[in-house]
């Protein structure tokens, strides 16, 4: 498929995705109240900053729902389009590198801070309870961590696209792929990593966000009722294989993050979302000839690290017509 095509088969992004987390949630409504506070503030004693900022500033319109000063605003509408700020311009950027998923920053520290106050409390009145409040504690900061991850290089390699344990493996048919495919699902209990990576380089064709139910991830129903993004792409090089990738919502986690938008290119083993607390994500590639699946029912996967399938066609050079379409 020539790349042409794959531009002109991005689609829109629906409306009922207003933000990263359509879902919403009490955490970030709590951060989004912060930031009308926070603003307060930069206007009343840091206008320097501020026309700082406004110099630096990218974009040409608003799409967010509040006032944009600085990159902190977007952090719920980066999907959005409209004002931004370059990596080098953002002084916010130090916190991708921290080994904690950036987008549950809020929960961490508000779920973590609680649970210390609830520890400090009972230490003083009666310690022995404090122990299991504290180690709940420490199992928040741990579901929340994000650690680095090297990526596999090889030639038509398909990486996991979430931490966990192969649940199933089944042959579907997808009207999105529009050929055969492999649907390999996985669950993630609450100790897994819950950042979701890409499998493959490719570029976001398209969203489709549903609200639904939180049967617990480990039921094959919960792929069907429960609350879920899919999110749909296409392969950057030859031979532009679409494929498909749903973050499912568990009986726990009740958030799901997407920040990638239709349009957007993604590399192999790159972020692109994370679901907050125990869930199900589901990978779906085109069943082709030289597709081998390298996963079993029950194996563990670590997203961006773990080769689920590899593509053998993939290592060879492709025929002088399809090299002129790769260009075109």
């Amino acid at each position: 498929m020539a790349r042409e095509d794959l531009a002109a088969s991005i689609e829109p992004l629906p409306p009922e995705i207003k933000s990263i987390q359509p879902g919403g949630g009490v955490c970030m409504r709590i951060e989004l109240a912060w930031g009308h506070w926070r603003r307060w503030c930069l206007k009343t004693f840091r206008r320097r900053y501020l026309a700082e900022m406004l110099a630096k500033r990218e974009g040409t319109h608003n799409a967010c729902p509040h006032e944009v000063l600085d990159p902190r605003d977007l952090k719920f509408y980066r999907n959005q389009g409209g004002y931004s700020w370059s990596a080098a311009n953002d002084p916010f950027a130090w916190r991708d590198r921290l080994p904690f998923a950036r987008a549950g920053l809020a929960e961490l520290m508000i779920l973590s801070g609680a649970t210390m106050a609830v520890t400090v409390a009972l230490a003083i009145v009666y310690p022995p309870l404090a122990i299991g409040s504290g180690l709940v504690g420490l199992c928040i900061v741990w579901f929340f961590r994000n650690p680095r991850r090297i990526v596999p290089s090889e030639p038509g390699a398909v990486v996991s696209p979430a931490d966990g344990h192969i649940a199933c493996i089944e042959d579907v048919d997808d009207e999105f792929i529009g050929e055969p495919a492999v649907l390999v699902g996985i669950f993630l209990s609450i100790f897994d990593v819950h950042i979701n990576r890409s499998s493959m380089d490719a570029t976001v064709v398209g969203l489709q966000y549903r609200h639904g139910k939180f049967l617990n991830a480990l039921r094959p129903e919960s792929a069907r009722e429960n609350e879920r993004m899919e999110v749909r792409l296409q392969q950057n090089s030859f031979p532009h294989r679409r494929f498909i990738m749903r973050q499912i919502a568990g009986a726990i986690a009740r958030r799901i993050v997407c920040w990638v938008a239709p349009g957007d290119s993604v590399e192999r083993g790159e972020q692109f979302g994370m679901i907050k607390l125990g869930s199900r994500t589901e990978l779906l590639i085109p069943k082709e000839e030289g597709l081998e699946i390298l996963v079993s029912i029950g194996q563990k996967v670590m997203a961006g690290t773990t080769v689920v399938a590899k593509y053998s066609s993939d290592s060879q050079v492709p025929s002088a017509g399809e090299a002129t379409a790769e260009v075109s």
